[in-house]
């Protein structure tokens, strides 16, 4: 090094600097790798959801009949016959007007048979009971 003080003390100076600014750039380097990484998992995040929209769009629409939301009926004619004068009637019923629509004799083990399956309904979420006795589609 020069003997000379002035020039002494300017290198000095050039080496503290050249370590600050060494340290500064590593830690540049680092934030660089981080955001680099943290892009990479947008990207990937990005191209995963692209994949899965495209996926998405080429599925056929389930039928409405097989719907998760559609209730379970039971198969018996009874039961399509019950929900269809109820449908036709547009207002709750009582199991003794079922049965009068339905042109069954007006006799307890009708009407208990017709309770029966309209409470089965209930149970299934197919039809509603606003109070007791009186049946009706939901919304109806």
């Amino acid at each position: 090094m020069s003997e000379n003080p002035q020039v002494k003390a300017i290198l000095e100076h050039i080496e503290t600097r050249e370590r600050e600014l060494a340290g500064e750039s590593e830690q540049f380097r680092a934030r660089i790798e981080e955001l680099a990484r943290q892009l990479a998992e947008l990207d990937a995040e990005s191209e995963n959801l692209g994949i899965t929209r495209k996926t998405l769009l080429t599925l056929p629409l389930p039928s409405p009949a097989t719907g998760p939301d559609r209730p379970d009926i039971p198969d018996h004619p009874a039961y399509q016959q019950i929900l269809t004068v109820l449908a036709d009637a547009g207002r709750p019923m009582r199991a003794r007007d079922l049965c009068q629509a339905l042109d069954l004799p007006i006799l307890p083990k009708n009407t208990e048979g017709i309770r029966s399956k309209l409470k089965r309904l209930v149970s299934r979420g197919i039809l509603v009971e606003p109070e007791p006795g009186l049946f009706a589609r939901p919304g109806a």
